[in-house]
């Protein structure tokens, strides 16, 4: 008799699944996110967008107004986590389990780290612009670190995600663009002026940071030449990479021996796994690649 599947098989095999490296490298992530947060961002009294910029504003709300003393904890964590749960159950509804359960990862480890990282007395530098830069650049690296391993800090990414499947032209960037203008305006109201336009710096470092850790986002063409049998490599590309593969017969110039020539195009970050798995099906095979190649038509997004 088969036996029901329960939530804890579901979550067993979603981590047998997931490599132990990509969990380790999206906590620490998260671990340099939450760094960059608490020792530079948040002494200059500055807000991050999405649904972490949410939860920093209700938090100075809770402090400045309702006049709660936390200490040297920053909440922000924890409103950010309570204010993720419904976004998780439409990432497990509609996105994909496996990206659910790495995101739930992402999320938990950044409301732990953002809670017990204490928060400077005073400004470990007292130039707000320099530590809007540095700020910047910490936090961005840790969102790219665990960007590049699967992760998804939750948030806006859940539903752009979502929206992004739902609607062809619609993007992840789009509605982060949105929400992030929603809270600046809100900044704007609420706080000085200067306030909202290190705010946009902090971002603009950020994003940019974020662009250079993260390789899924650069697409990249690549032309395998082997002599070996190319189902197995065909495999490897289409079932586990999810990435389409044309092939050619084809005859070496210079020995006139028989080879094959397979075209494909996939993030720069799926480069990486190909090359190690081709030290295993063919050392010897002839790899060409080429960064930020130009698309016309559909080309599948993966995280």
């Amino acid at each position: 008799m088969r036996l029901k599947s329960t939530g804890t098989d579901a979550v067993i095999r979603a981590f047998e699944k997931s490599d132990i490296s990509q969990i380790l490298l999206t906590v620490a992530g998260m671990l340099i996110y939450a760094i960059g947060v608490n020792s530079f961002i948040v002494p200059a009294g500055l807000y991050s967008g999405g649904v972490m910029g949410i939860s920093q504003i209700i938090r100075t709300l809770l402090v400045r107004y309702a006049h709660l003393n936390f200490g040297g904890t920053d909440i922000a964590g924890i409103i950010s986590l309570i204010l993720n749960l419904p976004l998780f159950l439409l990432a497990y509804m509609s996105v994909g389990r496996h990206f659910f359960w790495k995101t739930v990862i992402c999320v938990v480890s950044q409301s732990l780290f953002l809670t017990l990282i204490p928060i400077p007395a005073s400004p470990i530098v007292e130039d707000t612009i320099t530590a809007t830069l540095i700020g910047g650049i910490v936090v961005g690296a840790g969102i790219g670190v665990s960007l590049q391993s699967g992760g998804c800090s939750g948030g806006t990414d859940i539903l752009g995600m979502y929206f992004t499947k739902k609607y062809n032209d619609f993007s992840v960037g789009k509605l982060n663009l949105i929400i992030n203008l929603l809270i600046y305006g809100t900044c704007a109201m609420l706080f000085d002026i200067k306030v909202v336009i290190y705010c946009v710096i902090y971002a603009a470092v950020n994003t940019l940071m974020v662009d250079k850790t993260h390789t899924q986002n650069i697409r990249t063409a690549v032309i395998i030449i082997t002599k070996e049998d190319p189902e197995k490599i065909k495999h490897y590309i289409m079932d586990e990479l999810a990435r389409g593969v044309t092939h050619w017969d084809a005859t070496a110039g210079y020995t006139d021996d028989r080879s094959h020539i397979l075209f494909t195009v996939m993030s720069k970050h799926e480069l990486s796994m190909l090359k190690q798995e081709m030290k295993y099906i063919d050392p010897k095979a002839f790899v060409v690649s080429k960064d930020n190649v130009g698309i016309e038509g559909r080309f599948a997004k993966h995280l």
